[in-house]
């Protein structure tokens, strides 16, 4: 495994700070090959920010860039995102 990656659970906090859901099992539909997969089983690769990584053909799904009291997020990769809500 390499070193700088990491699974999807490491962005939890920055994830649940902007979403009011638990993201980690969030369902997140892969554009590149078209996997669902939960959030926390990407591949997080950390550089200036963070890229969360499809774990079956490593499409680059979400970046997060934190920096200036500000949380800057691209979906890039994601087909599909499954938010569960509270049907009350």
């Amino acid at each position: 495994m390499d070193e700088a990656m990491l699974d999807g659970n490491a962005v939890a906090g920055l994830l649940q700070d902007v979403f009011a859901v638990e993201t980690t099992t969030t369902i997140a539909t892969c554009a590149g090959c078209g996997a669902p997969s939960p959030m926390g089983a990407t591949q997080v690769y950390r550089g200036a920010g963070f890229v969360l990584r499809c774990p079956r053909c490593e499409q680059a799904m979400v970046t997060l860039v934190p920096a200036d009291g500000r949380l800057w997020i691209g979906f890039p990769g994601i087909r599909t995102l499954q938010v569960p809500v509270d049907d009350s």
